[in-house]
């Protein structure tokens, strides 16, 4: 008996110590497999951004109204610039001319105002005068130089970094905008690029995932096709060595 309970305190000890290091083989495993999921959805992201599309946009106001965070706000500025895209693209109004029908349509309005207000009780109600603060231009222009400088120290460094990649990209970029600019004038250009302000980052940040995985399986694909192209055409071509000549 005691021979036998012997035995068997072994072979219970023997398959803890089994059961033990499976489990912490299993625990392991699980944890590995849950860090080079993160890993690979971290490599996988778009340019490899790590901040969420809020935060890239700035994390202000102007981010709440491109990624539609207040749907009343982001429609009616939407709805307005399709507006004065439409005024001046089909109607065929000029900017002066909108200017001054609408200096016109509110002195008829204040007009209209202070004279029924004067028939109908007998005494003149004054007009609320339209008063903007200085700040709103201030601010506009702060912004406005903040960026063109911003776009220009780019530029400059980008011509004076010596990445020849990088220069040639943006020259072609600047060359293909030209080009399009030639198709269509400065408003349309701007009111495209508007409309995609406010329609890719809301649609980018919903299916962030998808579009991260299906731009990463065309550049796969380009780097495929491009590796065939070198190893059966571009491998083939000879490249010469120039050789400069002695001269005694």
């Amino acid at each position: 008996m005691p021979e036998k309970s012997k035995a068997e305190n072994l072979l219970d000890n023997i398959v803890e110590t089994l059961g033990d290091s499976v489990s912490k083989k299993k625990s392991v495993s699980f944890f590995g497999e849950e860090k080079s999921n993160q890993v690979t959805n971290q490599l996988n992201r778009l340019f490899g951004r790590q901040k969420p599309v809020h935060n890239l946009l700035g994390g202000g106001k102007s981010a709440d109204v491109l990624l539609w965070r207040n749907k009343k706000i982001s429609a009616s500025v939407l709805t307005g610039a399709t507006a004065i895209w439409l005024l001046f693209e089909w109607l065929n109004y000029h900017f002066l001319t909108l200017i001054f029908f609408a200096l016109v349509l509110g002195m008829l309005g204040q007009f209209i105002w202070t004279n029924a207000s004067g028939l109908f009780n007998r005494s003149q109600s004054k007009v609320p005068r339209l008063d903007l603060p200085k700040e709103i231009f201030v601010d506009i222009a702060v912004q406005i130089s903040v960026e063109v400088n911003r776009a220009l120290g780019f530029l400059q460094d980008v011509a004076c970094g010596g990445n020849i990649k990088q220069f040639l990209l943006v020259v072609v970029s600047l060359w293909a905008a030209a080009v399009v600019g030639s198709w269509c004038n400065f408003l349309t250009v701007f009111y495209v690029g508007f409309v995609a302000a406010h329609t890719l980052p809301v649609l980018y940040e919903r299916y962030e995932d998808e579009v991260d995985s299906f731009v990463y399986a065309v550049l796969e694909q380009i780097q495929h096709n491009y590796r065939k192209l070198d190893t059966g055409l571009l491998s083939k071509i000879p490249k010469g060595k120039l050789k400069g000549k002695k001269f005694e």
